[in-house]
């Protein structure tokens, strides 16, 4: 049978691929809250170092538990699925999936940081764990989509999916099973939901009559509203997260993003008006946007529920804002 060998979790947002020097800049031309702190490039690179040390400390203890296959939840962002068919969870069973493979036309390419693959480089999946996982959390009476190939090809697989792959994996050859949510575009499922499927996966992955190290990725989050008027950080709610997380009160860190109410008047997590990226339609409670990709952390973090969790880093980053933070758990 399967053998769990633990839980990671990390962000992945574009100030994890950016050099700090080019933090500053960012911030500048971003519609951030007026209050939000600008730091100078000395904080922003020593920020940006400490998330690659993020990477770097998950990267290696995946590696020591050698693991054969990564179970990633993220979110998909209109890459695989858009609003004429937006399941709430989709598992890819297919053989390979790609980085997208670049548009082209558009001058040379940004300064990168951290691990990245070429465009359009193919990540194995695993099609027979991801199929088991399916079938038994269908029996679990959870109904996910699947997707048998890229339903967009030329976009390639969801980004966050991406980043584990090029930042957790050592040799890119590690299979990796991708689960997809919707979290961004509401509705979504609630952060309990999550939790609920997240501890189905993990039955699913014990119960897998293979000589298989299974670990599970969240990849996502923290708090971030990005690109949206008046963005902010709400460094209290991450830390209530994270202190939830710490603990290994994987439901109650469902709870704490669930009973959550955006404070009157914070446009920056306004979802009501429909436009390409945004339904209009009615989310459940707890905060709108990338801040909702917390919900990937509490799935994978639904695998080693009760146990405590080891927290490597939380970095603020204000430049975007978001809360950069990485953290695992390994299985007994």
């Amino acid at each position: 049978m399967a053998k769990f060998v633990g839980s990671f979790m990390h962000s992945h947002g574009g100030t994890t691929s950016m050099p700090g020097e080019l933090w500053r800049e960012r911030r500048l031309t971003r519609p951030i809250r007026e209050d939000t702190p600008i730091e100078d490039d000395e904080t922003n690179i020593k920020k940006a170092e400490r998330t690659h040390e993020g990477f770097r400390v998950l990267r290696e203890k995946i590696k020591e538990l050698k693991t054969d296959v990564v179970v990633c939840f993220s979110d998909d962002q209109l890459e695989c699925f858009d609003f004429n068919n937006y399941p709430a969870f989709a598992v890819y069973v297919g053989d390979k999936f790609r980085k997208s493979p670049g548009r082209g036309g558009g001058g040379p390419p940004a300064p990168q940081m951290g691990r990245h693959v070429e465009p359009g480089h193919s990540f194995n999946g695993h099609p027979e764990l991801a199929t088991h996982i399916l079938c038994n959390v269908m029996k679990q009476g959870f109904d996910p989509a699947f997707c048998m190939d890229m339903p967009k090809p030329d976009r390639g697989l969801a980004g966050g999916v991406i980043r584990t792959a090029e930042e957790m994996l050592e040799d890119w050859e590690t299979p990796v099973v991708p689960v997809m949510m919707n979290l961004y575009f509401a509705p979504q499922p609630t952060g309990y939901r999550c939790y609920q499927f997240g501890k189905a996966v993990r039955k699913a992955i014990d119960e897998f009559p293979g000589d298989l190290r299974v670990a599970t990725v969240g990849s996502g989050g923290l708090w971030h509203t990005p690109g949206a008027e008046q963005a902010w950080l709400d460094v209290d709610f991450d830390h209530k997260t994270i202190e939830h997380l710490k603990v290994g009160d994987i439901r109650g860190m469902a709870a704490h993003l669930d009973s959550y109410e955006i404070p009157e008047g914070d446009i920056s997590q306004d979802v009501s008006k429909p436009s390409r990226n945004v339904t209009g339609m009615p989310q459940p409670g707890g905060p709108s946007m990338g801040t909702r990709e917390t919900c990937a952390w509490i799935a994978a973090a639904a695998a080693t529920d009760g146990l405590p969790h080891t927290i490597v880093d939380y970095i603020d980053v204000w430049a975007s804002p978001v809360g950069n933070a990485f953290a695992y758990c390994v299985a007994p």
